[in-house]
């Protein structure tokens, strides 16, 4: 099957490209090493329309498909994953509230987002619970026509910055992914506390917290979608995130292989450049097919999400998921080593492309949780 580019689409990735090239790679490095979030840059990313592609256009967004929003994420990691997270996540939770939130929350929220005037994060993870989002035990109780919520939740991108969380909780305790409710939580409420996350080994430009809950009181009317339904409703999207996750792995890959060719045609060793011995040629051809086959499966993959063939978007988001983070992690290291000693210090992008890239492998479902989805599909 082929999965060629539309003229939109096309244009879409220059602008993009063009963007990157000209305001991230400048100060890509200066942002990794300070580890400094692009407010500056997000504003101009807006102006574009890069910040929330998915929001549509009667909120204030473009309103692009599956395929297009792929087109930017990919790009912006391209140019740098750090600061393309910063970018490209300030509309996370932005989907669920699309899709089951009620009419006031995307009037006052939606329209923010897409202008780059707030950022939101999808409160999920929590110290002991990663992968099994049914085992979380963030709590929220019935209290005064509303609900009283306690927990802690870690890992949280744009937990620092957002203007408003989408909160997953229990309401109904034991009941594991049958008693889960997702709450509207604007970040200014009392009780709402972050702490921020420096250590990191990659995207160092994007920002990561853990979030405390401590007696944070939000209406009834901040339930988005219905009671006890919101693992459903997490679902309903996982294979949007991962799709996403996939196209990320794709553009850091391709800016490893863009950076390990430019240096092997610089560099020279015995009398030529290094491009032209086998063994790095050979090396970069392999590089540039492993991207190639992932781009190619994480379009597909996009293609099924945008049919709303919900099983066989799964299927594929999850393959895409799997192979391109492998492979990006893969073509990374691959980078490095044409670099050879220059390519493990900082005066080469490409030390920071393999950290950045190891993430992929990470969230949004790790590469085990994709191999047991893909597997349940084909068994």
């Amino acid at each position: 099957m082929s999965f060629q580019l539309n003229d939109e689409q096309r244009a879409i990735r220059e602008m993009v490209r063009e963007f990157g090239e000209n305001e991230i790679r400048p100060v890509a490095r200066e942002h990794d090493e300070e580890r400094k979030y692009p407010h500056d840059l997000i504003e101009e990313a807006a102006k574009y329309d890069l910040v929330a592609p998915n929001i549509p256009e009667e909120y204030g967004g473009p309103g692009m498909d599956t395929l297009s929003s792929v087109v930017v994420t990919e790009e912006l990691w391209r140019a740098d994953p750090g600061i393309g997270s910063a970018i490209g996540s300030r509309g996370f939770g932005t989907t669920m509230i699309q899709q089951f939130g009620d009419d006031w929350m995307k009037e006052e929220w939606l329209p923010k987002v897409a202008s780059g005037d707030a950022a939101t994060c999808s409160c999920i993870s929590e110290p002991a619970h990663g992968s099994d989002v049914a085992g979380i035990e963030t709590r929220a109780e019935e209290a005064d026509g509303g609900y009283v919520l306690d927990g802690t939740k870690m890992w949280i991108t744009n937990g620092t910055v957002a203007d408003v969380a989408v909160v997953m909780a229990k309401t109904t305790p034991g009941e594991r992914h049958r008693g889960i409710t997702a709450f509207l939580v604007p970040t200014d409420l009392e009780g709402f506390e972050t702490t921020p996350i420096k250590n990191k080994l990659g995207i160092r430009a994007s920002d990561l917290a853990e979030v405390v809950l401590d007696d944070v009181y939000v209406p009834e009317e901040n339930v988005i979608g219905a009671v006890d339904q919101g693992f459903y409703q997490l679902m309903a999207f996982f294979a949007d995130g991962r799709v996403s996750v996939a196209a990320q792995a794709v553009g850091v890959a391709q800016a490893a292989v863009d950076a390990a060719v430019e240096y092997a045609n610089e560099r020279e060793q015995g009398g030529q450049k290094i491009a032209e011995y086998q063994a790095i040629s050979h090396k970069l051809a392999e590089m540039a097919t492993d991207v190639e086959a992932a781009r190619s499966l994480t379009y597909r993959a996009a293609t099924h999400v945008e049919s709303g063939d919900d099983q066989t978007a799964a299927k594929f988001a999850s393959m895409a998921k799997l192979f391109a983070s492998e492979r990006a992690v893969d073509v990374a290291d691959e980078g490095i080593q044409v670099h050879g000693g220059a390519g493990f210090v900082t005066d080469h992008p490409a030390e920071r492309f393999y950290r950045d890239a190891r993430i992929t492998k990470i969230y949004e479902g790790t590469s085990e949780i994709q191999k047991n989805i893909v597997a349940d599909q084909i068994l």
